[in-house]
């Protein structure tokens, strides 16, 4: 399976025919300057291109009226002051006599990726479509939308499908209230739009473009408006509304050419499994964005039960199970070592760190070839190890390391960790033997350090301790999941039990785990699985999907060797682009977890910016 791309050339025929200053800026270059620059880049030749078809109107009266679709098929044979007098009727729209035709076309586009994508034909898609949809309603054409090509996809998706949960995220400068009117009483449909708004003077200025409208009826909780209410929003913000809030599947567009285009190749980028480039800036959401994402998760925890657990005031944990005796307390805001460390960061992230393009995406280095393992046929299966004297001298210090199926895993680990540190190879994953499992991921984390990696992300799983003599320089971010307590020892080594739910471990990525990785910005991601990890796959593989989106993509895998091949595998086709399995029955987090997990919050949020979702935090 691969990326479908759905476009046809005749959604470019309809244009402004007379002088509207609002309407000349949805014109035919926005399709044509997205499809240019797609085949520049050479995307739209790696993706399965799809020929869009016209949607029926019996297809378009799953969300319009009768009416209203024999309203725009009329246009086709009038003239241009009709179709002018006609538009005048209409908020922002404009009428050709093709306008018809173009609007099945972007309506059908969308009918046939969501058909290509249900039926296994392909994994993903992109349907380049105009004119537009999110503002159209049930009888009314409204900011350049005719038919609302989204909506017409979902009701699709759950008569022909069957299906019964659908999330729709809207990107866009503007509100879609056209997909929030016509789902906002259906539970089965989940609509999340931010959008600009300074409190209702931004078009289309509606009382419910705001948070406070969380959909009715049925629909109570379903819908999420994220408004912004100051212009300039950077990665920290938007970043700060994934974590916090909901985590986006799909993009709408805009109107300045160059980053429409830009855009569209990123999300095809994305969806053909690139890795996706560092982020730039400082990741420090600002107080407006802090307010408008408090605002409505305010408005959203009484319909949703994860929100109502993080946003509980969490109870102070007792020094003695959770600050034990000899281990250093957690940082404090204003302390001597954590503004040293926390200048030492801020210095770091002003260094640009390249990640060139790698000649392989993923790789394997195992030590014995296993005939069950089943790879994608473009991961390789690394051979090559670093020179053996090379390998004896780093295994040195470690005493775990002088048996020769270590040393061996060890050489081959050094290589393909190379081979990532020169821009190579993009992800790989490596084994090693259990009682090898710590001291190699020391000498993984220090060869990275030494050989060209500015900060590096450690996550690790099981009985895989932070080396004692590991410099606190901000270099190096250090979470240990299935930790003995919840313990922030300092700004850069957190740890913390692993969650015996699915909820609780959902909280802790999202809530703990990447705001953490997203606010170090690291250039290199170590994922150990050591021994009593407890993570099965699907886990695990969610947990390396979510951290793929860092340091361009560059993750390296460290297993066990007696681990299963079908988690090797998982892991390989994630670190590879491809969606992470499912997890099975959604839960919610225990008391215990929420426990932990806001304990940690509350002791890390003085240092870590990306994990303040309430705006009285920010300096």
């Amino acid at each position: 399976m691969g990326t479908a791309l759905v476009y046809h050339e005749d959604m470019t025929a309809t244009r402004l025919l007379w002088d509207d200053p609002e309407c000349e800026i949805e014109r035919p270059e926005r399709l044509t300057a997205a499809l240019d620059r797609l085949r520049q880049r050479g995307l739209e030749q790696r993706c399965l291109r799809l020929s869009a078809r016209e949607a029926s109107e019996e297809e378009l009266g799953l969300v319009h009226s009768p009416e209203y679709v024999s309203l725009v098929r009329e246009t086709q044979v009038l003239g241009k002051e009709e179709l002018q007098a006609l538009s005048g009727q209409f908020d922002a729209i404009y009428f050709h006599p093709s306008t018809f035709h173009c609007a099945r076309l972007a309506a059908g586009a969308g009918l046939q990726l969501v058909d290509a994508v249900l039926t296994g034909a392909v994994q993903n898609g992109l349907a380049l479509v105009r004119p537009p949809g999110h503002h159209s309603q049930r009888a009314a054409a409204n900011g350049f939308c005719v038919f609302n090509n989204v909506a017409i996809a979902a009701a699709h998706a759950k008569q022909k499908h069957g299906l019964h949960r659908i999330l729709v995220v809207d990107w866009d400068v503007h509100h879609g209230q056209g997909i929030q009117y016509l789902f906002e009483d259906d539970p089965s449909v989940l609509y999340f739009s931010w959008h600009r708004y300074e409190h209702g003077r931004f078009w289309p200025f509606l009382r419910e473009s705001d948070a406070d409208a969380v959909g009715r009826g049925q629909g109570l909780g379903f819908t999420v408006n994220l408004p912004w209410n100051q212009v300039g929003m950077g990665n920290a913000d938007y970043v700060a509304a994934f974590l916090h809030l909901l985590l986006p599947l799909a993009f709408e567009g805009g109107y300045h050419l160059e980053s429409l285009a830009e855009s569209v190749c990123m999300t095809v980028q994305t969806l053909l499994g690139d890795p996706a480039p560092p982020l730039s800036g400082p990741m420090v959401p600002c107080q407006s964005a802090l307010e408008s994402i408090q605002s409505a998760r305010a408005a959203q925890a009484p319909h949703w039960k994860s929100l109502q657990q993080q946003d509980v005031t969490a109870v102070p944990m007792s020094p003695s199970s959770h600050s034990p005796e000899g281990r250093p307390p957690p940082l404090l805001p204003g302390g001597p070592v954590c503004k040293a460390a926390a200048s030492a960061l801020s210095s770091l992230l002003d260094q640009p760190c390249l990640c060139p393009a790698p000649s392989v995406r993923t790789a394997v280095a195992l030590t014995t070839p296993d005939i069950t393992l089943v790879l994608p046929p473009d991961v390789i299966q690394q051979e090559a190890s670093a020179l053996r004297e090379e390998t004896e001298a780093w295994a040195r210090p470690h005493e775990s390391l002088a048996r020769e199926e270590a040393l061996t895993a060890l050489g081959k680990l050094l290589y393909l960790l190379d081979g990532m540190l020169d821009g190579q190879v993009n992800s790989g994953i490596a084994a090693t033997p259990a009682s090898a499992a710590a001291a190699t991921l020391d000498v993984a984390v220090r060869r990275g350090l030494s050989h060209g990696a500015q900060r590096l992300l450690c996550v690790a799983l099981g009985q895989l301790d932070r080396p004692p003599d590991l410099a606190h320089d901000g270099r190096s971010l250090w979470l240990n999941i299935r930790g003995k307590e919840a313990a922030a020892l300092s700004m850069f080594h957190v740890s913390t039990p692993l969650p015996v739910m699915t909820g609780g471990f959902l909280s802790c990525v999202l809530g703990l785990v990447l705001p953490l990785a997203y606010g170090f910005q690291p250039d290199l991601v170590l994922v150990a699985l050591g021994p009593g990890h407890g993570l099965q796959g699907p886990h695990a593989a969610l947990l390396a999907a979510m951290l793929r989106g860092l340091a361009g993509g560059r993750v390296l895998a460290l297993l066990e060797e007696d681990s299963t091949p079908q988690l090797a595998g998982i892991l390989a086709r994630v670190l590879n682009g491809e969606a992470p399995p499912s997890l099975g029955p959604s839960s919610v987090a225990s008391p215990e977890d929420v426990q932990a997990l806001m304990y940690l919050r509350g002791q890390l949020e003085p240092q870590w910016k990306m994990l303040q979702c309430h705006p009285h935090l920010v300096a």
